[in-house]
């Protein structure tokens, strides 16, 4: 009996209209990560009435900003993809991300996929052609949605049980 392998199929990747879905709410999450992170420390600092990090914020440059910003959507994709195989938005819009085979990406893929995304204009390298961006094709991933995708392994898991019964 010949076993069928999954393979990611093109029906089952995310829409272009949910790629783009994710992309703004990733960018206000971000960004509201950002306004927290700074409120904090200016809190912090009106406690203990102690203002130097605060003063440091306001005196920060618009490189220093993109810097601050980069690191926390390094963090943020790079944590919540690693662990959960999607980010916030990527839950709210019901996809996940897989390799070809359907198996959760390995570490090294989750970080070329973080890294990739500083590549200048790459939020909107999926918006032409087919709706895999330059961070899915050069980290070998895939976004699915994720209850089609789901079916789709069951149907395939399913179906090789039966060949070996």
């Amino acid at each position: 009996m010949e076993s069928r392998e999954f393979t990611v199929t093109d029906d089952l990747l995310a829409s272009k209209g949910q790629r783009f879905l994710n992309l703004i709410i990733d960018l206000v999450i971000i960004y509201i990560i950002g306004l927290i992170i700074v409120a904090t420390i200016n809190i912090i600092g009106d406690l203990t009435n102690s203002y130097t990090a605060s003063n440091w914020i306001k005196k920060l440059t618009v490189v220093e900003y993109s810097f601050f910003g980069l690191v926390i959507l390094f963090f943020y994709y790079g944590l919540t993809e690693m662990y959960f195989s999607r980010t916030l938005a990527k839950y709210f819009t019901k996809t996940i991300v897989v390799k070809h085979n359907g198996s959760k990406p390995n570490m090294k893929s989750f970080i070329i996929r973080t890294v990739a995304r500083i590549i200048p204009f790459e939020a909107f390298s999926f918006l032409s052609g087919d709706s895999r961006g330059w961070h899915d094709t050069l980290s070998v991933t895939y976004v699915v949605k994720k209850h089609e995708f789901l079916e789709e392994m069951k149907l395939v898991t399913s179906s090789d049980q039966t060949e070996v019964l």
